[in-house]
């Protein structure tokens, strides 16, 4: 099985060595470089070409979401999950809008941050609880906090265990595309990951069975 080739970018020496430190002992999980700044991500992602990215936001110089827009600019394949210590409405949306594909709190248990880094790798999105919530809040209006229709043929084919590229090709939408609809999909569900969106889809009655 290849490993997860993982950039850690934090400008903190401390943290990067910590960060390193939780998932190096992965055999899954390899890192391939660390950076101080987005700047320097930008240039080491270009030449290493990681798998995933755990990308502080706030940064001298270069900060998380300028770096994350330049990887999309550029066209750097890597998924990138924020690690951030902040989990207010200016770091969170800009982030991801940015195209940040998971945003984890810097105090998430190794269990989790292992985990967002391999659904990352996979193309899924993955929101830690508070970061689910703060969205839900932003959506949760009378026209706004149901699914659309789109948003339930995705939540129905990921039930049916599509991964994001299948259930692009299954209704014609880019897996990008897609992986914007889960994260619309978790924010009205106040969920964080795929299976916690299928519970609460059946748990609603979303879903049939």
């Amino acid at each position: 099985m290849s490993t997860i080739r993982i950039l850690v970018v934090d400008d903190h020496p401390v943290v990067r060595d910590g960060i390193i430190g939780m998932v190096s002992s992965d055999p899954e999980v390899e890192v391939v470089g660390e950076a101080g700044d987005g700047a320097e991500a930008v240039r080491l992602a270009r030449v290493l070409e990681p798998d995933v990215v755990l990308m502080d936001l706030r940064m001298p110089g270069t900060d998380g979401v300028a770096a994350i827009r330049e990887f999309a600019r550029l066209g750097i394949p890597a998924r990138v999950v924020v690690l951030t210590t902040y989990d207010g409405d200016a770091d969170v949306l800009p982030a991801i809008e940015a195209g940040a594909t998971g945003y984890l709190l810097k105090d998430a248990p190794r269990d989790d941050l292992l985990r967002a880094i391999r659904a990352a790798a996979a193309g899924e999105a993955v929101l830690a609880p508070s970061v689910a919530s703060r969205l839900v809040n932003r959506v949760r209006t009378p026209e706004s906090s149901a699914l659309t229709s789109r948003e339930l043929e995705v939540l129905a084919l990921v039930a049916d265990g599509a991964t994001n590229r299948a259930a692009g090709q299954r209704l014609h939408l880019s897996e990008a595309t897609v992986k914007t609809h889960l994260l619309s999909i978790y924010a009205k569900l106040g969920v964080g990951d795929r299976a916690a969106a299928v519970a609460e889809g059946f748990r609603r009655g979303l879903l049939g069975g």
